[in-house]
């Protein structure tokens, strides 16, 4: 009896499949030598936490930049409105109560990816906030904390963005599938 040809081809198609995925699997079964390591550098504690306003790095992200010349890299974290605003809004005049970070770390290689860069250190967080005065209008705050420990390095207030606020206000959110 002949077998037709698809059969045929789905068979060794299968079999090959079977190969790969037995020697994907490897030998070994002790997988406690896997382990996640944490980037301490690379995080926001102690000293450096207690100077803030608020941990930005428990909020969502609402877009990433590098910049190579200066071996840096920033994330611009926002509270959930501000968030929330970003994602459904082309515009850049956020409403009271949104608050903005923006946190810039140095840049290290990646001792687990050939080429990679990760975050070091952090160098500045800065953060806009804005509000509603007593008299109905909006108003900005902008905060920049840097050094190790991080201390409040400038402090703003203004019923118009400046140009360090509206360099953090004007960041569109990353569009993402």
């Amino acid at each position: 009896m002949k077998l037709p040809i698809k059969i045929i081809c789905i068979s060794i198609t299968l079999a090959a499949l079977n190969l790969v995925l037995l020697s994907m699997s490897g030998c070994s079964s002790d997988h406690s030598k896997i382990s996640a390591e944490i980037n301490q550098s690379a995080s926001l504690s102690g000293d450096s936490a207690s100077a803030l306003l608020a941990n930005p790095l428990q909020w969502k992200i609402i877009t990433s930049a590098i910049n190579r010349a200066d071996s840096t890299m920033s994330t611009l974290y926002g509270n959930d409105l501000a968030v929330t605003y970003a994602r459904t809004h082309p515009q850049h005049d956020y409403p009271s109560g949104a608050v903005l970070s923006l946190v810039t770390w140095a840049q290290q290689d990646d001792p687990r990816w050939f080429g990679a860069r990760i975050p070091h250190e952090v160098k500045s967080v800065e953060f806009v906030n804005v509000s509603t005065a007593p008299d109905g209008r909006i108003s900005y705050s902008y905060q920049q904390y840097e050094g190790a420990p991080l201390k409040k390095s400038a402090f703003q207030e203004a019923f118009a963005p400046s140009d360090e606020m509206a360099r953090l206000l004007s960041q569109r959110a990353a569009v993402l599938p």
